[in-house]
């Protein structure tokens, strides 16, 4: 992490007073919230509507803070502390990480996409750890404020960092590659999220885009070449570097000559390689996810005849495909993240398909952001759920009844079954499941679904 004097930290961001008292005072890593302040930290308060983070500062550090920034438009500072005057504490954390990372000697991988982002991020830690010391985003910090928390924690011995790049709206990619400089620009997929921010999968794939307008001299773009806006998106390209694509089809660099699924994992096998590589995560989707992993990975020399090992010890951040165990048997698969029409296809596709099961129900509901045609992307969801390899269809919201009424356009009556309430859901969804029994768990991340999972361990 960080680890600076305020002496230093003067030549790093524009300091607006002089804290020259307590120059040789040294800061260790960077906080913004006061209840989790380490020893050492920088505190970082922002000045809200409703809420100003000033007012914690003197508790930081009582906590152990060693400074704190202060902006100079907030009265009544702590001048008796080592306080540093800038001008916006947002903009002065966003530029601290801007010169953190541009004195680090480092490489940095950066992945974008509607989906699947996170899933390639861990992917791509796996196979570099085989031969460098690597750190990645931690959780969902890849906006304009967790990028540059996550940049100002790197170790200065990290020889590659894999950030996440998220957005809300257009220009917010941009800001943040230009910020981290990637040696690497990866984009999983253009799908439907932002919808309603974006108004067309066309804007969000120019809004994705954005991420190779921060990219170093001779550094890659990797990308899911079955989507043809990114490769339109890219046609004109005039940059320096290197483009490679990855995708089912045998037209992209990288792509999968054989591919078979069990109840654990996949097995798969690549136009570039003899090895036979194996996935302990569930979905055929998630091969194409480590297609782009291979990719970056191959980029940084990692030998393609290697890389068994790093998909060996892979585990996905928690709600991603995840398979767990209820307490009366029933196989549990866990993807209540988030959700968008794409990642909601993929799940039932890989509930529908996964063999060996007797009874297999499907848990969805509301996917969040789509904009006006909400309830439209939702019944066509239910009318395409197929009722001979899915048993059940449970939904959750207002917007999941609209999947329920698309499937009882497919389903008899009573296998589609619709709730407001969470309790009421897992209650009804309980008569329904024994060990013979899949279960998949799919909404977006302001459903919470993850509790009927909890509820079914219980």
């Amino acid at each position: 992490m960080i680890n600076r004097t305020l002496e230093q930290l003067q030549n790093m961001i524009q300091i607006e007073n002089n804290p020259t008292a307590f120059k040789d005072i040294v800061i260790k890593g960077v906080s913004i919230d006061s209840r989790k302040v380490e020893s050492g930290n920088l505190f970082v308060p922002f000045k809200g509507e409703s809420s100003d983070g000033h007012r914690f500062v003197e508790d930081a550090l009582k906590r152990g803070a060693s400074a704190a920034l202060w902006q100079k438009d907030v009265p009544d500072p702590p001048t008796h502390l080592p306080i540093l005057m800038v001008e916006d504490t947002l903009i002065a954390l966003q530029e601290l990480a801007r010169s953190y990372r541009n004195e680090l000697d480092m490489k940095v991988v950066g992945i974008t996409g509607s989906n699947g982002k996170t899933t390639v991020k861990d992917m791509t830690a796996n196979l570099l750890a085989l031969q460098y010391k690597v750190q990645k985003t931690e959780g969902n910090y890849n906006n304009h404020i967790g990028l540059p928390l996550t940049i100002l924690s790197l170790d200065e011995d990290t020889d590659i960092a894999i950030l996440e790049m998220g957005m809300s709206g257009k220009g917010e990619i941009e800001f943040l590659s230009k910020l981290a400089r990637p040696n690497v620009a990866v984009i999983t997929n253009i799908g439907e999220s932002h919808l309603q921010d974006l108004g067309s999968r066309e804007g969000i794939a120019e809004a994705k885009l954005e991420i190779i307008q921060g990219i170093v001299d001779n550094g890659l773009i990797v990308y899911m070449g079955d989507e043809i806006l990114l490769k339109e998106g890219l046609s004109h390209y005039e940059g320096r570097a290197q483009i490679k694509t990855f995708g089912r089809r045998s037209k992209n660099d990288l792509y999968p000559v054989e591919m078979d699924t069990d109840q654990k994992g996949s097995a798969f096998r690549i136009n570039a390689s003899e090895t036979e590589y194996y996935l302990p995560v569930l979905g055929t989707h998630n091969i194409l996810n480590a297609l782009g992993a291979m990719l970056t990975a191959h980029y940084f020399e990692v030998p393609y005849e290697k890389m068994n090992d790093g998909f060996s010890s892979l585990k996905l951040t928690n709600m991603r495909m995840e398979l767990v165990e209820g307490k009366r048997g029933e196989r549990i698969i866990n993807d209540a993240y988030n959700a968008s029409p794409t990642s909601m296809r993929v799940a039932i596709d890989l509930a529908s398909n996964l063999p060996d099961y007797e009874r297999k129900i499907l848990v969805i509901g509301d996917m969040l952001e789509l904009g006006e045609k909400e309830k439209e992307f939702h019944f066509e969801m239910g009318r395409n759920i197929d009722p001979q390899k899915i048993n059940f269809v449970f939904t959750l919201g207002n917007l999941g009844a609209q999947i329920a009424e698309g499937a009882k356009t497919v389903f008899p009556s009573e296998r589609v079954l619709s709730f407001l309430e969470k309790q009421t859901l897992v209650e009804e969804l309980k008569k329904y499941t024994n060990a013979e029994t899949l279960i998949m768990v799919k909404a977006s991340r302001g459903m919470k679904l993850e509790e009927v999972v909890t509820a079914l361990l219980e």
